[in-house]
């Protein structure tokens, strides 16, 4: 809804006018998956669907939150008891930022909060990230805190790794955060050194599919965890601080010194550094339509290098390819989720048609497919 709908809401549900409303995007990451955890480099681009909150500092200690779907009810807790684990589905994430920013020092008051969102949930564009960033947002303009983007992006993931429980890295709050219309971010994720390259899929007779497969993910399970140990493990044997040190030429030394799946886990990190690097350099002169066969390649290896796909994706992304998109990659943390698909806007139609149909005759619940392009960042409404 709308930032007047958001408010009037707001009013409806805690009889007073909300001190702002505040959104942050979701993300799709175009390429370079799992590599941010690695110190390495990824390529995201923040999305027209958003996260918002409608927020109003309170006089007491108390935090009431409320969200605009389910029939959850309002959830009340004092501010000065939150820890870790002690919040449950979506709150978890407001209550995270709060958390994280008191660890700063920051003095952060009570708060009636009314979440809104257009990021679907469990899909692999950061919905959860969304909500942080929104929050951390309007937080950092109602306390007067004065965080950079820089400093919000490392305080919501530490609410991220240390409040939610899920060791992620820093690629999702930073495109959400830093994002800008029209183009990807960019991101070393060593030194959060940013830039913004154009990607304009429009100009170029493209349209970005996102397809969502339903099958819903968690950043919080073993799966992802396994896989940031494996990677842990295979910088230690090899040496280096993060994987970011390592490079393609290296690969036969590793494969000398690492079991099989240990080897297979550096290798796709290595290689996935690589084709974000490509991709970047493609953007900024042939444009793109000349990054497809990159994408392809990204999927294969976390398909079977990585191995967090999954059937649903693999068949997304090769009915995507089969049926006219110029590339397709499963994107986001994996074990479910979306799949992206640069596609022709003359068979656009075509591709759509012909996943669902695929989806259909696999017996497979029907998948949700939609548009997105590259929007601005994090920004207060009103």
């Amino acid at each position: 809804m709308s930032a007047p709908e958001l408010a009037a809401r707001f009013e409806q549900e805690f009889g007073a006018v909300p001190d702002g409303v505040w959104q942050a995007p979701g993300r799709v990451n175009l390429i370079g998956e799992h590599t941010d955890y690695n110190d390495g480099f990824v390529l995201p681009f923040a999305i027209d669907k958003t996260a918002r909150v409608a927020i109003k500092v309170r006089a007491d200690p108390m935090v009431r939150l409320l969200s605009t779907y389910g029939d959850q009810g309002t959830f009340s807790t004092a501010i000065d008891s939150l820890e870790p684990d002690s919040a449950k589905g979506w709150t978890k994430y407001p209550l995270g930022v709060i958390w994280a920013l008191q660890q700063r020092g920051i003095a952060v008051p009570g708060m009636d909060l009314l979440l809104d969102s257009t990021v679907p949930l469990g899909a692999g564009l950061s919905s959860s990230h969304a909500i942080e960033c929104a929050v951390i947002s309007a937080l950092n303009d109602l306390t007067g805190a004065g965080l950079e983007a820089e400093d919000m992006v490392l305080t919501t993931q530490r609410a991220e790794n240390e409040f939610v429980g899920a060791p992620t890295g820093i690629m999702d709050q930073s495109a959400s955060l830093r994002g800008s219309k029209g183009h990807a971010v960019f991101l070393d994720c060593r030194d959060q050194g940013v830039e913004l390259v154009p990607f304009d899929a429009e100009s170029a007779g493209l349209v970005m599919l996102v397809i969502d497969t339903k099958v819903s993910h968690s950043h919080a399970d073993g799966g992802y965890a396994s896989r940031r140990a494996s990677c842990e493990l295979g910088a230690r044997i090899l040496g280096v601080k993060a994987l970011r040190d390592v490079q393609v030429a290296d690969l036969p030394r590793a494969k000398s010194l690492l079991d099989e799946v240990t080897y297979r886990r550096v290798r796709h990190v290595v290689t996935e550094n690589s084709r974000v690097l490509q991709t970047v350099e493609l953007l900024a002169g042939a444009g793109p339509g000349a990054i497809g066969e990159l994408l392809d390649a990204s999927h294969a290896s976390m398909r079977d290098d990585f191995e967090i796909s999954c059937p649903e994706l693999d068949l997304a992304v090769e009915t995507a390819r089969t049926n006219g998109a110029i590339g397709a990659r499963m994107t986001g943390g994996g074990f479910g989720g979306a799949a992206i698909a640069l596609t022709p806007v003359a068979v656009e139609q075509q591709v759509r048609a012909a996943v669902v149909r695929a989806f259909s005759e696999a017996g497979y619940a029907a998948p949700e497919i939609f548009t997105v392009t590259p929007a601005a960042g994090a920004l207060r409404l009103s």
